[in-house]
């Protein structure tokens, strides 16, 4: 399964990302939850991007642009395999960056991927 890096996670039941990170782990996904907040999504601890994972196939995005600069070092650390950009998350700069080193990416819906079984 596709170990998935929740970036911008959330404690809130109305966010996105905590919709996604519950239904990540009700498919089976192992999940990485990665925010600014405490608490649990998905029943997994969200945690401050300190530790770099070297097992991330996906990391979704829940960072609205002007908040990813931060994020550009940890995410090419991690190296995952793709990157989605979820609705409202589109990022030239970090498309670009992605394609100098070579990681995927798409501008899609991780829950609409879910639900559809694209993911």
């Amino acid at each position: 399964m596709k170990k998935t890096l929740i970036l911008g996670a959330s404690a809130n039941p109305a966010r996105y990302s905590y919709l996604v990170a519950n239904k990540l782990v009700r498919k089976g996904y192992p999940i990485v939850n990665v925010g600014r907040g405490d608490g649990k999504a998905g029943g997994v601890g969200i945690e401050s991007p300190d530790v770099i994972y070297d097992d991330i196939d996906t990391i979704t995005l829940y960072i609205n642009p002007s908040n990813q600069k931060m994020y550009y070092d940890y995410i090419l650390a991690t190296k995952p395999k793709r990157v989605v950009f979820n609705p409202g998350t589109e990022n030239e700069e970090l498309v670009q960056l992605l394609k100098d080193n070579n990681i995927s990416f798409i501008e899609a819906c991780t829950l609409v991927m879910l639900n559809t079984g694209q993911y």
